[in-house]
């Protein structure tokens, strides 16, 4: 009866353990848009964005492939950070193949382009039914077992440094300004997160642009210092600016381009002369660039040539310690804590 005990009891607590060791997080391959799944040491899930709409449903059978790698049954909650194609979706036939159980975005549609409403129309009338938050700085997204700040939505940022931040960035005076893009574009409406497990640290911007990087940096740091960056607007140099992209101090930056959008050739100083950057990790080869503006073969998940849509893993402990994986030949790096 004590042996029975036993082994049922192994049986319930060891899937915990292991879910209770990491911080999961699968960049999916959507060809130059936006789709990262988290999975938090509680289990619960977090998409942000969802790629692209059309393409015979490619995106959602990548994101649904993805959520079966991880054993997530449903997606607890679905943070859309803005409302371009690329990163909007398709999200009602997203539903129809995985249940999503919360809705989180920047709020209403704001621009008057008439391009916008025919894609955002249909996912507002599915968000609206279902359980909807629109976040603004300073907010936190409630996944279990970690921390997500809201620090940037609907062109609103963060005005308070968080615990430990708020020194002065000296990268402002040397980063040059850049004019501000319309929001009509939507990628200043972007809903950026920070996600934090005990010592491991994590920023995505998803599209802010430079502009805007520079009115969160400066004068003052908010942020502080952070082990990952997920760079900005998918590589692109309107969004990856020294005040933010330095500032940070990562140990290593995950790009989420495509072949043939982002992974820009002059984001590439920004990044690797970042302090403290060990590495840059990307989805796929970047063939605006060349040998010297991509890196090596290992760190990247789909080089030139035949795409097989594999994504870039990183599994976070407490203790700062994480690691980070090519699905494409399992070649892994990790980081140990400092």
């Amino acid at each position: 009866m004590r042996i029975a005990a036993a082994l049922l009891c192994s049986l319930f607590l060891l899937p915990c353990l292991r879910a209770g060791q990491t911080m999961d997080v699968y960049v999916i391959d959507v060809e130059g848009g936006k789709s990262v799944l988290i999975v938090a040491p509680s289990g619960e899930s977090m998409l942000f964005d969802a790629g692209w709409p059309g393409y015979n449903g490619r995106d959602v059978d990548r994101i649904v492939a993805a959520t079966r790698a991880a054993g997530v049954k449903q997606i607890d909650y679905l943070v859309i950070s803005h409302y371009d194609l690329d990163h909007l979706g398709d999200v009602p036939l997203l539903v129809s193949k995985i249940p999503i159980e919360h809705f989180v975005d920047h709020g209403p549609l704001q621009t008057t382009r008439a391009d916008f409403a025919p894609r955002y129309n249909p996912y507002a009338a599915l968000r609206d039914k279902g359980d909807y938050t629109a976040v603004k700085p300073g907010d936190k997204i409630p996944i279990k077992g970690i921390d997500v700040t809201v620090i940037a939505a609907a062109t609103k940022l963060l005005d308070k440094p968080l615990p430990g931040a708020g020194q002065p960035n000296s990268l402002c005076g040397s980063t040059p300004d850049k004019p501000e893009r319309p929001t009509d574009l939507e990628d200043n409406m972007s809903v950026g997160l920070l996600f934090t497990l005990g010592k491991f640290r994590m920023l995505d911007m998803a599209d802010l642009e430079w502009a805007y990087d520079r009115k969160l940096m400066c004068p003052n740091n908010p942020i502080g210092t952070v082990d990952v960056f997920q760079v900005s607007i998918h590589g692109q140099d309107k969004g990856v600016s020294p005040a933010l992209a330095q500032a940070l101090h990562a140990r290593v930056a995950i790009m989420a381009n495509g072949p043939r959008k982002g992974g820009d050739p002059a984001t590439w100083p920004t990044l690797r002369n970042a302090p403290g950057m060990e590495d840059i990790w990307q989805l796929h080869y970047a063939l605006n660039g060349a040998a010297d503006t991509n890196p090596p073969p290992d760190f990247i998940a789909n080089p030139d040539g035949a795409d097989a849509a594999h994504w870039i893993k990183l599994s976070a402990d407490p203790g700062g310690t994480f690691t980070v994986t090519n699905s494409r030949n399992g070649f892994s790096k990790t980081y140990q804590a400092k």
